[in-house]
C-alpha cells in the first residue's frame, strides 16, 4: 500500500536535495523516508517484535 503525501511534502523532500543531486538520489530518499513512515505505523499498531526474539531467531547474541 502506498503512502500518499502532500504536494507540500514532495517539494520539501526535493528541497533537501543537493543542486546535482540525481534521480537515484531522490528514489533513495523517497524510499528511506517511506520506510521509516511504514515502521513507524507499523510500531503504532504494535506489529512489533522484540529484539531479542530477532537476535535467538538469527543466531545472534543477545
Amino acid at each position: 500500500m502506498s503512502t500518499i503525501i502532500s504536494k507540500e511534502d514532495a517539494h520539501k523532500l526535493i528541497d533537501q536535495l543537493p543542486a546535482h543531486a540525481t534521480w537515484d538520489d531522490l528514489m533513495h530518499e523517497i524510499y528511506v523516508r517511506e520506510t521509516i513512515e511504514k515502521g513507524i505505523e507499523d510500531s503504532k499498531a504494535g506489529r512489533t517484535k522484540d529484539v531479542a526474539e530477532i537476535r535467538k531467531k538469527y543466531g545472534l547474541p543477545e
